[in-house]
């Protein structure tokens, strides 16, 4: 029988997964929303609802989750268990497959039209699809019969692929032993680039300036476009771009127009 092995945790850290209306970040709503909740003494908490989007849900969607506009038109909206959900969250690392990108931007976005701030400020973002990436270049369904040999029954369920992702996350730490055991280095292995923002849109370049990651000013350092073509943030606030990437233009911007002001006296 093979050694069982356990995250290493200094705090709780959550793996979720989502199914959405679609992969649009800013427009499209969640439909169902799962998680384990992994405390540092090995105990696991786990749940799975489903949530009204509020939105008709797209038959191409619904091909791939396999949930339709019936089977929610009577559970709960986002905003009537923001609040609850923003406890469990809280105080937690989080991860997932392909979340950095996609369910915590989502996640963020979701809490942003109740009024919430879900803070991301001190957590650790491990996001298992880039350890693979780096290790395999597959999908979830070949990670899962690669690392925890077995084929993954339900996939595109919601609570079988956070389960899978927790076990694939397990696996990678048992078959690389390069890999250490500890959330901080996970997460710094799983961030693919140096970026800012949870879509990459704001990156650190070899000198650890922040640039501009995509658009005509993709390479560009942020302070400088700020300061020659001010129009460039507006649209950009003002345009179809994740809550948290305008979060850290807006800290940018602010921390540009404080240094501004410190050299003026």
């Amino acid at each position: 029988m093979e050694e069982s092995i356990r995250l290493n945790l200094e705090r709780p850290i959550i793996f979720f997964d989502l199914e959405t209306t679609g992969t649009n970040v800013t427009h499209d709503r969640i439909v169902e929303l799962s998680y384990i909740k992994i405390y540092p003494d090995g105990r696991e908490e786990k749940k799975c609802r489903r949530i009204n989007p509020e939105m008709p849900i797209p038959p191409a969607s619904t091909a791939v989750h396999h949930i339709t506009d019936e089977d929610v038109k009577n559970e709960p909206t986002f905003r009537q268990i923001a609040r609850s959900l923003l406890d469990i969250f809280e105080g937690c690392d989080i991860a997932g497959y392909n979340s950095n990108k996609f369910d915590v931007p989502v996640l963020m976005e979701e809490f942003g039209r109740c009024g919430i701030n879900f803070d991301i400020a001190g957590r650790r973002f491990i996001d298992v699809q880039n350890i693979f990436h780096k290790m395999e270049q597959r999908t979830l369904v070949a990670a899962y019969k690669f690392y925890c040999g077995a084929d993954l029954e339900g996939a595109h369920s919601a609570l079988a692929d956070t389960q899978a992702t927790y076990e694939v996350l397990l696996g990678q730490l048992k078959r690389y032993p390069e890999l250490q055991n500890d959330v901080e280095y996970l997460a710094k292995f799983s961030n693919i680039g140096r970026n800012l923002d949870l879509a990459a849109r704001i990156v650190l370049d070899d000198n650890d300036v922040p640039v501009f990651n995509f658009g005509k000013h993709k390479g560009k350092a942020v302070k400088d476009v700020l300061k020659r073509e001010p129009s460039f943030f507006d649209w950009i606030m003002q345009g179809d771009f994740p809550k948290n990437t305008k979060d850290v233009l807006m800290q940018l911007k602010f921390k540009y127009s404080k240094e501004r002001q410190q050299e003026k006296k």
